[in-house]
């Protein structure tokens, strides 16, 4: 380290001339560009992913749909991701119809579309445009429960009752498509709707009840 001039009180500098003080801001400065030229690819980064998520977004444009769900015709703007059960719950507030596992493994969100049963949770929305939809609120006619609601709680075919609506709905279809002849056959087509609680045998006293008692479903 040398001295700018023959004063003694003269400030030391370094071999390119700068006092310390001075090589230090110089040190900051380029630090601090080099980290703005670190961070820049990645702002960069981020600000093209909101681009693409907002393409993403307008490529999902809303989509017009007529829905006859329980006698009731309902239009409406749905995105097109939306499944079925999302809507009867979000949307139309039918929350009956229960979100289970969300993966069309354990029945608790079955309704019935066009007379069939289905898992409402794999189902989208707007395939189901002028379809005739039947959740458990449209069961019953009126204050009078349906026959199989009536043998659900006859044979205490419940315990908790999260699955219930979606045993139901899936043991109104079970009859109605033929396969309620044994308790064997019972079983296995309703095998798709999980009870947590293990009301199964009642579940088949039920459905037996309505089947043999020739009730109208």
């Amino acid at each position: 380290m040398a001295f700018d001039n023959d004063s003694p009180h003269a400030l030391p500098t370094g071999e390119d001339g700068q006092c310390p003080n001075e090589a230090r801001r110089t040190f900051l400065k380029q630090s601090s560009l080099l980290t703005a030229m670190a961070l820049a690819p990645t702002a960069a980064i981020k600000a093209a992913e909101l681009k693409l998520e907002e393409k993403v977004a307008a490529a999902f444009e809303q989509v017009k749909v007529t829905l006859d769900i329980n006698g009731k015709k309902h239009k409406l703007s749905i995105e097109p991701r939306t499944t079925l059960l999302d809507l009867l719950r979000e949307q139309l507030h039918l929350t009956g119809t229960k979100k289970g596992c969300d993966y069309g493994q354990c029945g608790a969100c079955t309704v019935h579309v066009d007379g069939q049963r289905v898992n409402s949770c794999l189902t989208l929305a707007v395939m189901q445009d002028g379809k005739e939809i039947t959740t458990i609120e449209g069961l019953a006619n009126g204050d009078k429960l349906h026959p199989m609601q009536e043998a659900f709680i006859k044979h205490d075919g419940f315990q908790c009752g999260y699955c219930t609506p979606g045993q139901i709905m899936s043991a109104v279809a079970c009859i109605k498509e033929g396969h309620a002849d044994s308790d064997d056959e019972i079983r296995e087509f309703m095998s798709g709707n999980i009870c947590r609680c293990g009301a199964y045998p009642n579940i088949v006293n039920a459905i037996k009840e309505v089947k043999n008692g020739g009730q109208r479903v």
